[in-house]
């Protein structure tokens, strides 16, 4: 039983490597041309063999070799003599690649064997016609020469012909896939391209290395490239600045709700209209910095930071932090972070779970640790709550995304925080991983 799961494993494993190679040659056009190119020579050699065998195998040729063939061994024949002179017919067959067999009254002589003129006879003498004595020559004298090809002519050549031709083949196929590999190369650079420009990228254009085809395409995607950069930064510029103006009437409109009379019939509204406005600041607050972190250029204030020292003086500042369950490791090495943005991180991930497990049997959890593996310090903030669907988790950290449930509009926010959590993380080059932790949400965030 063992040998056969070993048997159907290996069956299984070229089976498996079988479809990644019809995978790849799928996939890759270099491999389909290449392919497709010694398809067409086997099938040009394969038709202009056939063409030559069709016709050499009639009989055009044979009425134009005819009057050479039979003038040449003419002559031979008499140059061999009367009687024939054997010494000179064996020098005849040693120069030339014919056989040579002599019958007469005074001369019985062959130059090979009777397998080796079977196999090396132009024309079968059992099936040969006295109209067509082609290689059959008559003497006056009584004798009969018979000619045929010698059989050393289609015997291999000496030497390495048999791996010089493949090799040959082998070589001609390299240089093929490397020239195809060069005309393609474009298409290397516009992937390459095309992914930095999904990231956001916009630094660097697609290399223009020739004036062809892909050329002109990889100028046209660069033309692109550039328009829609334009476009993100016309409408991120037009977000900063609504942002920024709407700061000051909003600034007003709080200290004028400040001064409005403490009375009791008014102090409901008063409170709610305070409310508003925190909120509306809070938010105009948080797509400025959303905005200046996802700009390609955005500027890192850099400093060395214990991490957990920070942590500590975020909770504690926070309403409810008493209650949140610190897991600190010590000896973490201090890393150069941008402190207030990593303040902004910790803060929206602890209010985050703070918010959404009120009535949790326990208060959330904050673990420090080092990466492993890689180089960092992984941040994981856990709350206890009902958690989320896992068909939802891949967009908690978009702009504005709130869940249904536990998460929705009345527990506060606008769904900017994880938002703005994705956007710190990316820009410290870590990176931001949300699950589920059975019971509540764990938020890791990796700093580097």
């Amino acid at each position: 039983m063992k040998r056969r799961n070993r048997v159907l494993t290996s069956a299984d494993r070229a089976l498996a490597a079988g479809q990644r190679g019809r995978h790849r040659w799928r996939h890759s056009l270099r491999l389909r041309l290449v392919t497709l190119f010694v398809f067409l020579a086997l099938a040009l050699m394969a038709v202009l063999a056939g063409g030559l065998k069709a016709a050499l195998s009639g009989n055009g040729w044979r009425e134009v070799a005819r009057p050479m063939l039979v003038d040449y061994m003419d002559r031979v024949v008499v140059e061999l003599g009367s009687p024939p002179d054997v010494a000179r017919a064996q020098a005849l067959v040693d120069r030339l690649p014919i056989t040579l067999r002599i019958e007469g009254p005074q001369v019985q002589w062959a130059s090979s064997t009777a397998n080796e003129e079977r196999r090396g006879w132009f024309v079968d003498r059992h099936r040969e016609t006295p109209e067509d004595p082609w290689f059959i020559r008559p003497t006056a004298d009584g004798h009969r020469f018979t000619f045929g090809w010698s059989p050393r002519l289609w015997q291999p050549q000496p030497g390495n012909i048999a791996w010089i031709v493949p090799a040959l083949a082998l070589g001609l196929i390299l240089v093929t896939y490397a020239c195809v590999h060069r005309l393609l190369k474009p298409l290397d650079d516009i992937r390459e391209g095309a992914d930095r420009f999904g990231r956001g990228d916009f630094d660097r254009p697609i290399p223009q290395r020739r004036c062809d085809e892909l050329g002109d395409l990889a100028l046209r995607i660069n033309a692109m490239a550039h328009d829609i950069k334009g476009m993100l930064d016309a409408k991120r510029g037009l977000l900063l600045a609504l942002s920024h103006e709407l700061r000051s009437p909003l600034t007003r409109a709080r200290l004028n709700a400040e001064l409005l009379p403490d009375t009791p019939d008014s102090a409901a509204e008063r409170a709610a209209l305070l409310r508003d406005l925190n909120e509306m600041r809070d938010l105009i607050s948080d797509l400025l910095e959303s905005e200046r972190l996802a700009s390609p250029h955005a500027a890192l204030q850099r400093e060395p930071v214990d991490l957990a020292a920070l942590v500590r003086e975020v909770v504690a500042e926070m309403p409810g932090g008493d209650a949140v369950t610190l897991d600190l490791a010590d000896g973490l090495a201090p890393l150069a972070l941008d402190r207030t943005r990593v303040r902004l991180l910790v803060r929206n991930l602890v209010d985050n779970a703070l918010r959404h497990s009120p009535d949790a049997a326990r208060a959330p959890a904050v673990t420090l640790r080092a990466a492993t593996p890689g180089p960092g310090i992984d941040l994981t903030v856990r709350d206890f709550g009902p958690g989320v669907d896992a068909s939802q988790l891949a967009y908690l950290t978009e702009a504005f995304y709130r869940t249904d449930g536990a998460r929705q509009r009345a527990t506060g926010g606008v769904g900017l925080g994880m938002y703005l959590c994705r956007l710190v993380v990316l820009a410290h080059g870590g990176q931001l991983d949300v699950r589920n932790a059975q019971p509540g949400l764990a938020v890791t965030a990796r700093l580097t």
